[in-house]
């Protein structure tokens, strides 16, 4: 028998490839404003899948039922209060803005100095030399930067409103794939199944659970204890307690916790002599301090190994790269990355010996 020889046509596959890639190109353009708003309705379907099917069990197995119900919720427990919280967030932010971009601002006299024992007549005779001598100076020289931070923050108010609007899209695509959700992971599965066998959908079902628990065992967490110690600011009185509560949600989301935004509000409630107050934020900030040993745990039942360096650099580094939006997504993609190599990695035994 003759064997057949085939003479590759370079031009041939050069414009294949180019053609491949103008299409890649050409979709991703088009899928371009939603990607983010998917993404992240891919992940809250995934970290809330488990509640939709016990939610259908509950209302006779019609899945209908049950997206409208989780729908209903995302939007109740979730979009509308983000919505409040940034536009509190602008609102109680100009006139601080307001007082530190004006022409003729003053220094605050800050005459409670004088009462810290030992050293208070020192720090506000030191305090009243800086304002006298070069204080005013001193403003002068800040006020154009304050300008260009005020319009930094006029500028990220456009950033706020895109938000919103990935998060329509968010609530759109969850009830979709709440919806078609079992078709989706097929789809997904079989891709993968495709492009590398039986690994490639053990790599999907691997990421699927480290979503959920990244979902669950961080961002959860953080909002728990962000509403709780808000809740707490709230009740004792102590004023711009909104903002004082997303302050701390993004701190929980970074792992630095939310004592650093309560304590002081501790200690400026017995300086001002609310110690009943004081005492009752005292207890309660150490109820919702360690609150993520107790509610991480039962939240991640996996029991993955999440570092917190991971985490950290996720939320950093997906909130430079996306905007707020990038909190969620940034410790999702590292992590999952993570997971993956390290599974890849583990596949081989470890050198016994050295070289």
């Amino acid at each position: 028998m003759k064997n057949l020889h085939y003479i590759t046509d370079l031009p041939q596959t050069l414009f294949m490839l180019m053609f491949i890639t103008l299409m890649i190109f050409a979709c991703v353009w088009i899928v371009q404003p939603f990607i983010l708003g998917f993404a992240w309705a891919s992940i809250v379907v995934i970290a809330t899948w488990p509640l939709l099917l016990h939610g259908q069990r509950l209302f006779w197995n019609r899945r209908s039922l049950a997206v409208l119900v989780m729908t209903l919720l995302l939007l109740l427990l979730f979009i509308i209060p983000i919505a409040l919280l940034v536009n509190s967030l602008i609102d109680n932010s100009a006139p601080v803005i307001a007082w530190m971009t004006q022409e003729h601002m003053e220094m605050p006299a800050l005459l409670w100095l004088n009462d810290v024992p030992m050293i208070g007549n020192k720090l506000l005779s030191s305090y009243q030399k800086l304002v006298t001598g070069g204080g005013s100076a001193i403003i002068a020289k800040l006020q154009p930067y304050v300008g260009r931070t005020t319009s930094f923050f006029v500028a990220q108010a456009g950033h706020f409103g895109r938000l919103m609007i990935h998060l329509g899209i968010m609530l759109l695509f969850s009830a979709v794939l709440f919806w078609r959700g079992e078709q989706a992971a097929r789809g997904i599965r079989h891709f993968a199944f495709r492009m590398a066998g039986r690994r490639g959908d053990a790599t999907v079902l691997l990421a699927g659970q480290t979503i959920r628990a990244v979902a669950l065992g961080v961002v959860v967490t953080a909002l728990v204890q962000g509403v709780l110690g808000g809740i707490g600011l709230a009740l004792s009185g102590i004023p711009y307690a909104t903002l004082l509560s997303v302050l701390m949600i993004f701190c929980c989301l970074v792992q630095i916790g939310p004592l650093i935004v309560l304590i002081p509000a501790i200690i400026w409630l017995y300086w001002s002599g609310d110690t009943t107050w004081g005492t009752v934020l005292l207890i309660w900030s150490c109820v919702v301090g360690t609150l993520d040993n107790v509610l991480r745990p039962m939240l991640i039942r996996t029991g993955t190994d999440l570092p917190m360096i991971l985490i950290f650099s996720g939320v950093i580094g997906g909130l430079l790269a996306f905007g707020l939006i990038g909190l969620f997504i940034g410790p999702v993609v590292l992590v999952v990355s993570y997971r993956l190599i390290s599974i890849w990695v583990h596949e081989v035994q470890a050198p016994v010996s050295d070289p």
